[in-house]
């Protein structure tokens, strides 16, 4: 059975290499995205793997139709860079993979304690030799009370790390499953002194901070985000940071970060005005969406990849 993959980096094709002859599959692999012009790669190959840094166009799904493909399996959690209806409009049905939860949670953890403890500022001061205690005092986990938006895998690996610090933990999910304080979303933000964004992204959760909602936070509280950028409303976000409304905000991912994010921009002058606008607050990290990138990640996302395809392929043939 052949495979081809699409938008592979030199450390998943080492894997790609390493893994698919143990399940007999002969992979075709591309550092390119998807496109139309690259359709031809997958020609003879029912089932495709992408990765998550490109949104695929509709035009693409289109031609891989063309060309033969029924499966695509994404390489992340999320599905927002890809049209699942129209795919299955022209009769590709895609899936995406489960990876270790803990390569997130502990880069949120991580996050957390960073921004309460104001690393930014105090790595930013030490960089120029200046070395006296920062103005502001750093708080104790044990001390606050965080709320978790969205008690999937991740979610609950987050929660579970929490419980070691002692502090109080709330939860709000449209479909709460884990054993776990849920409360409404308003009150959750309205008692948490730190936030953290786990729900997927979809029609229902696109900007689900918003405006209205920072606005309910607690005075000084703090936001992660490392699920997908726009479940926060960035602009209302940047006003509350600014005016000190918000403590500060800790970002894997980012409002537009498609073209800025995995690419090297030291030479260049940034276009987008949001991310520009949070690197220079002083209480705002921002790192590229690298919370998942893990060495045991990286090998569930590829192993399960190729274990999807295959599945697919044993599910079809029961179908006929």
């Amino acid at each position: 059975m052949g495979i081809t993959i699409y938008g592979c980096g030199q450390d998943e094709a080492a894997l790609f290499r390493e893994m698919a002859p143990r399940f007999g599959v002969m992979p075709t692999i591309t550092e390119a995205p998807v496109s139309e012009a690259t359709v031809a790669l997958a020609s003879g190959n029912r089932c495709v793997s992408v990765g998550h840094k490109t949104r695929i166009a509709d035009n693409a799904l289109l031609a891989l139709s063309r060309a033969g493909v029924t499966y695509i399996s994404t390489r992340s959690i999320g599905y927002n860079h890809i049209d699942v209806e129209y795919a299955k409009s022209v009769g590709i049905y895609v899936e995406n993979v489960a990876y270790s939860p803990d390569s997130v949670a502990d880069y949120t953890l991580m996050l957390m304690l960073m921004a309460v403890r104001h690393v930014k500022s105090v790595l930013r001061r030490a960089d120029v030799q200046d070395y006296r205690l920062h103005d502001v005092r750093g708080k104790e986990l044990r001390d606050l009370t965080v709320g978790i938006i969205g008690t999937g895998r991740i979610g609950v690996a987050v929660m579970d790390r929490l419980r070691g610090f002692g502090c109080r933990v709330l939860a709000h999910d449209s479909r709460p499953s884990a054993a776990a304080d849920y409360v409404p979303l308003d009150d959750l933000l309205q008692q948490s002194d730190i936030v953290t964004l786990h729900a997927p992204l979809n029609a229902d959760t696109h900007h689900l901070l918003d405006r209205r909602r920072i606005g309910k936070m607690k005075h000084g509280a703090y936001v992660v985000n490392t699920g997908r950028g726009p479940l926060l409303e960035t602009d209302a976000l940047i006003e509350a940071l600014e005016s000190g409304a918000l403590g500060g905000a800790a970002l894997d991912v980012l409002e537009g970060e498609d073209g800025i994010f995995y690419a090297d921009h030291r030479d260049k002058l940034l276009e987008s005005d949001l991310l520009s606008r949070l690197q220079r607050l002083p209480n705002v990290i921002i790192s590229p969406h690298t919370a998942y990138y893990t060495d045991r990640a990286l090998r569930d996302t590829v192993e399960n990849s190729i274990a999807n395809c295959l599945n697919f392929e044993i599910r079809k043939q029961c179908w006929i």
